[in-house]
Parts: structure tokens; sequence; C-alpha cells
């Protein structure tokens, strides 16, 4: 070795010497290895497989680690012919390349650097030294000196496979992973020479104007005798460098659980296990999108879905929007808060049974009614435009109809209704029972599909209440949101909302395809081969609307609508929601033998004790004669229903109206009819301020007075049957 090469090392060694810093040990590669995390966080499926990965560190993008075998060897080649020829021949540093430089600094000449790889690792490893640069004497000694100790701890494979992963390339990438996706839309085992140059060229100066990227990688492509791939590179250069061939901002693989993931996911580094079943995640999603696409020209275009082991109350299903066909995928449809339509029916019937005020087999009158709200008058329709007149508890809820859920909620008040849906988990019921008033029955509380899929679950176990998860497993683990429609459902002490005699009677109606074929058909796609019980609901205006719906093991609960708001045009919730649900819930129970997933047998519940099965007739015979339950004490072999005019009242107009008559409309246009809820009696009168009217049989129409009026409806004895008193006012005309 010449004496000027010799004097190098020498000088080092002395200085080395010197330095305080020189003794502090280095970590191990496994050390190295074990501490790097990605930038991304990943949810993984029970059984382990990712679902969902999600960027988390905004600092970097770091894909995970990549192995020396998985990148390709025309890279590993560029870097070594581009930033330390010798690389496999030194120890830690290239004394050659060292002196040379020294040299020709001396001179005042321009030269390379000659730190070696292993001297980079070194600095990449020293956080000081990444923040200040190592560009001093002393630092490069410093460097130099931890590259000859990293040499005799690691293996030339492991420092360079270190390196390559823990190395900047452009921006924000950083190593080869993500500078390999981002650059070239490929994994680093893909590269070819022609990538490898560019990416190489990129380590010394990560953010250099195109131009003298490809400058250099030209170089770089000669020195390793591939002077061809010269040609067109400075065009390609740019598409790669501008982000045109990379991979898209989105992480590999299916994003099957965003909304979830965005939940669950808080740190990177462990990927986070969640209770979902990877192969429902996607089946659902792929029904849901599926059906929404037919559904597209009645303007609907979102929806969700959420499926629970009932036993368990581990969340194997979460789909938060119907991604691309949504114009607000972000939107979470499973915890969003929306009107719940008919979907509350069921508590209101299982209260009721509990109270004794109704048995399955009880008789409610399905005809037009007026309430008093307070603040005005309430009167409730069915969704179809026609009423059916007496029919039972059990028709009445399996059919949806709404009059006599409305009418039961009259019986039990209000206020104690909405303290019972606060127990089965609706906590987005802030106000009190008067606050929502009748029409609570046909769900003008706002609530989120998660809290009445975890309502109905409580249903399916027999009336008792217990939070739900989101991670597999029996230990405690941290709820993934609280907050609107989250709130209350993953926490709480497991408790009883209903009695076992009530969810079981509620269960068993919604079960009962006979029950429900005046309003759905015998078959519907709630008509499962299996027992299962479900319920549909459609919110004002076509909205939302909902299935939801449980068998012995599996509860199910869809979502279809607009996160605009925007409402549907002609979409039930057996048009809209219910398909949906049925395929869900059919690919849970049928199992399938080709990835060891056994079928589910789900058989109707055994009655608890405490509940008689009889039979029952209706006289008239309204409805055929069944084997009815009810409640010990409660059974009725059979039901006669009351005289037509039994309960008829004034129904129009109700007491406390106000009626306001218009002066641009002529007297005779503005003429109250009188009606009643049922039919008249054949010697019935109308009797108007002590006045009489007329006969309550006919059609009669009466011309308005302004002031204070009382109408009274009397029977052939001048006996009253139904009062009511309501005013007339008199509006001023537009020109005075």
């Amino acid at each position: 070795m010449p004496i000027r090469q010799l004097r190098a090392p020498l000088l080092f060694l002395c200085l080395a010497g010197s330095l305080p810093g020189m003794a502090l040990a280095l970590p191990g590669f496994a050390e190295v290895r074990a501490a790097y995390v990605s930038s991304d966080a990943t949810l993984l499926a029970r059984d382990g497989r990712p679902l969902h990965t999600l960027r988390l560190d905004k600092n970097g993008r770091r894909e995970a680690w990549t192995a020396l075998d998985d990148i390709a060897p025309a890279f590993v080649r560029a870097v070594i012919v581009s930033e330390d020829k010798r690389f496999l021949e030194h120890d830690g540093v290239d004394w050659q390349a060292a002196g040379k430089a020294a040299w020709t600094n001396f001179w005042g000449g321009r030269t390379r650097g000659a730190s070696t790889l292993s001297m980079q690792l070194a600095g990449l490893l020293d956080e000081d030294g990444k923040r200040s640069g190592r560009r001093s004497i002393l630092g490069k000694i410093s460097q130099s000196t931890a590259a000859l100790r990293l040499e005799r701890s690691w293996n030339k494979r492991q420092i360079l496979e270190a390196y390559l992963n823990l190395v900047d390339f452009r921006g924000e990438l950083q190593g080869v992973g993500a500078m390999s996706r981002k650059l070239f839309g490929k994994w680093p085992h893909g590269l070819d020479e022609r990538e490898s140059a560019l990416a190489a060229a990129l380590l010394r100066a990560p953010n250099a104007a195109p131009a003298l990227v490809v400058k250099r990688a030209c170089n770089l492509l000669k020195e390793m005798n591939r002077a061809g791939e010269c040609d067109g590179l400075d065009g390609f250069a740019t598409l790669a460098l501008g982000g045109s061939l990379g991979a898209p901002a989105t992480p590999p693989g299916e994003q099957l659980a965003p909304h979830l993931a965005r939940k669950m996911l808080n740190s990177t580094g462990r990927p986070l296990r969640s209770s979902l079943e990877g192969d429902l995640q996607r089946f659902a999603g792929e029904a849901l999108r599926r059906h929404l696409s037919a559904l597209h020209r009645q303007n609907v275009e979102d929806g969700a879905l959420v499926a629970i082991d009932n036993a368990s109350g581990e969340i194997l299903a979460w789909i938060g929007s119907s991604g691309d066909l949504s114009g607000a995928a972000e939107v979470d449809g499973v915890t969003a808060l929306r009107q719940a339509g008919s979907t509350l029916k069921p508590f209101l019937y299982a209260q009721a049974f509990e109270r004794r005020q109704l048995t399955p087999a009880s008789l409610i009158e399905d005809a037009p009614l007026t309430l008093d709200a307070g603040n005005g008058l309430y009167a409730p329709q069915n969704y179809e435009p026609h009423y059916r007149g007496w029919v039972s508890a059990r028709v009445a809820l399996a059919g949806s109809l709404n009059v006599p859920a409305v009418k039961t909620l009259v019986r039990l008040g209000p206020d104690a209704f909405q303290q019972r849906l606060k127990a089965s988990g609706f906590s987005s019921l802030k106000e009190s029972g008067d606050w929502y008033g009748y029409s609570l029955a046909l769900g003008s509380a706002d609530v989120s599909l998660l809290m009445l899929a975890n309502a109905y679950r409580t249903l399916a176990n027999a009336g008792l209440w217990t939070p739900l998860r989101a991670e597999p497993g029996k230990t405690a683990a941290e709820p993934p949101c609280r907050r609107e429609g989250c709130a209350g459902v993953f926490d709480g002490t497991p408790h009883a909302v209903n009695t076992p005699q009530s969810a079981f009677l509620v269960s068993d109606i919604l079960a009962d395809r006979n029950a429900r074929a005046t309003t759905f058909g015998l078959e519907s796609w709630l008509a499962t081969p299996y027992w299962a019980a479900a319920k549909t609901g459609t919110s004002k205006d076509m909205r939302d609307n909902w299935c939801i719906g449980y068998s012995r093991r599996y509860t199910v609960a869809v979502w279809v609508g607009n996160a605009s708001g925007s409402p549907m045009h002609d979409v039930s919730g057996v048009s809209g929601a219910a398909p949906v649900w049925r395929e869900v819930m059919d690919w849970l129970q049928r199992g399938d033998a080709r990835h060891a997933r056994p079928g589910v047998r789900s058989a109707p519940p055994a009655a608890p004790a405490g509940l008689v099965r009889m039979k029952t007739r209706f006289e008239p015979a309204r409805e055929p004669q069944r084997a009815e339950w009810f409640l010990a004490g409660t059974e009725m072999p059979v039901v006669r229903a009351a005289p037509s005019t039994a309960l008829a009242r004034i129904a129009y107009p109700a007491n406390g109206s106000v009626i306001a008559l218009d002066p641009d409309i002529p007297p005779q246009r503005q003429r109250v009819p009188l009606r009643l809820s049922a039919t008249a009696g054949p010697d019935w009168r109308w009797r108007l301020d002590d006045k009489p009217l007329g006969k309550a049989g006919d059609k009669l129409s009466w011309l308005p007075q302004p002031g204070r009026h009382k109408l009274r409806l009397e029977n052939g004895r001048g006996e009253t049957m139904d009062e009511t008193a309501f005013e007339v006012r008199a509006l001023k005309g537009k020109g005075t």
C-alpha cells in the first residue's frame, strides 16, 4: 500500500482513540428489525388474515420490513455499484476510497464521498448523527468507528438488508418497500435494471430534480454495462418521480373494513386481531353492493350491515357503507343515528305482554285514530293506505300495523316505553317519553344500526342484555368507540331487559310467516327455511329502511338509504334491506365444507316456564283458529270481538282541534266532515252546541262558524257516547 494511503487509517486510529462516544454499544440486527414499524397499522380477521391496512404515521411512509431475499438482485447490485463498490471486500471502511477522497480534497478537487454502506447504516442507527448529518471530520471518524464495530457483529447480508429498509429515498418514502410501491407500483422483488438505477440514483440526493436523477441513473447504467436502458429514461423518470406509475395511496390487498379499522387502529406496530370473520365480511360487502346497484334507479346508494354472534356478542361483520357506490363513503352507517321506523315495535309489544295488558291473541282495532299530542293532533296511518279492523296483537306486530302499535303505546305510556328502550341499549334516546310522544311507537327517535342489532340480540338471548365485542376472546378489550351511535353498546353490565317469556312471545311472532302473510305474503325475503325472527322498518318519507333479525346463533342487521338523507323512491324494508339480510343470514347458516365451516341448525327455541299453549278461536272468525301462547293466567280459549259500534268514537274533529277558515275560499267549500272511528248504530245522532245536527250514520258535513263548539255523539236514548270540544277561527282577508 502506498505511504499516503497508510496515513489515513493511522491518523484515523489516533483520532478515534480520543473520541468519547466510541464505546457505546450498537444495536443488534434482530433488535433493529424488531424495533422497525411500518407507517401503517393492520386490522386482522379473527383467523389472523389481514382485513384492512390504515396509515397512521404521517411523518414517513414505510411498508413492512423487506427481507433481502425479497429484493431484486438488480437493485442490490445497483446500490452497491452506486454507493460502495468494495462493500463485499472492506471491513466497514473503504480505506482506498477514503485516502483518494482525502487526497483529492487536499488539492481542492471535486470528489465523491467515501462513506460505505456500513458507515451510512451506522449513521441511520445513530439518532444524533441523523440530526447533525455527521459532515464534520470528527463526525466522519465517529461514523467510521461505528461501521468497523458494526461489521464485527453483523454480517454483510444483515447490513445490506437493514440499510435498504431504513434509508430515505424521496420525499416521505422510507425504505425499499415504500419506494418500490410508490414510484413503480410493484414490490421490490420485481424491480428491473432501469428502475433499480433510478432508485439507486436517489440515495445520494433523494429530492434532486428529475434531470439530475436521470443523469446519475444513466451513468450508473453505463457502469453496469446497461447503457441501452438510457433510451427514454427521462420520460420514464418523469412519470415515476411524478407518481404516475406508483401504487395508489391505499395499501395493497383487499380493504374490507375501513370504518371499523379507523375505530380500532390507533398505533402502528403489531397488527390488531378483530372478531370479524374475513370471508363473511367480504361476502356481506359484495351482497350489499350488488343489491344497491339494482336499486340505483330508485335513488338508493348507501347501506350498512352488522352481524353478531348471539352467545359471545362478538361482531362478525361490520360494513359501514357501500364504498364506491356512495357519495359519502366515509360515513359509517353502522353507527350513524337515524329514525328507527317500525323496528322498535317488538320492544313495545314485549313490554305490553309482560304487564299483561295484551296477549298475542288480544284484539286491537286497526282504524283511523286521532290523538291530542299537546301541541297539535297526531293521526297515525298505516304504511298501506287502508285499515284491517279488528286484528290480534300477533297479526298487528307481524304485519307491522301502525295504528295498533300507537294504541298499545297509549296503554303503556310513552315515558315507560322510553325507559324500556334505554334499558335495551338505545342510549341515543336522551329525552323523556313525553317529549317523543306517541310517535315513539312508530320509530320517530334516532337510533343506530349497532344499537338495534344488540337490542334484537337481547331478544334472541331471552331478554338478557350484554355488551358487544369487536375483539375475540373472553378477556376485556378496549371498546372501538363510545360516542353517538356506539354509546353504551360496548360498555355496561349484563342485565335482564325483558322476561324470558315476553322475549319468547315476540320472537315467536316475528318468526310466524302466517301472521305476517296479510302484509308480506307467505313467501318473502323474511320466510327462511330455518327458524329466524325478523322485522323490517321504514322511516318517514322513505329516508331509511331496515331489516333486523336473528336465528338461534346469529343476529344480522341491515340499513339501506342515503347518507345525505334524501328519500328513496318506492323502497320499503322488505324490498330494500331484507334481501341483503336474507343473503347474509343464509350464508351464516349453510356453512361451507370447502373452508371447513360447518352449517348451523336453527330450530325453534323451547318455551320457558310460565307460558301456556292452547287452542284459541275467534268469534266472529276474523282470524283462523290456532294454537296460541299465553302467559300463565292470561289464557283465552275464545276471543270475542266487541260489536262494531262498541268502541266507536268521534274521529274528527278531535278534541282540542283548531279549524282556520280561509276568507279567500268560498264558505261552501270549507265544510267540516264529521267522522267516527267505527260504524255508527242505526239511531245514533250528532248534537252540536246542544242542537241536533243529524244522523251519525249519514255522511254529514257541517258549515263551520267562528267560535268555540262542543260536538256530542248520542245514542237513541239520548245518552252521550263521546264528546269533543274544538274551535273555529276566521282569518283576516289578504286585503284587510
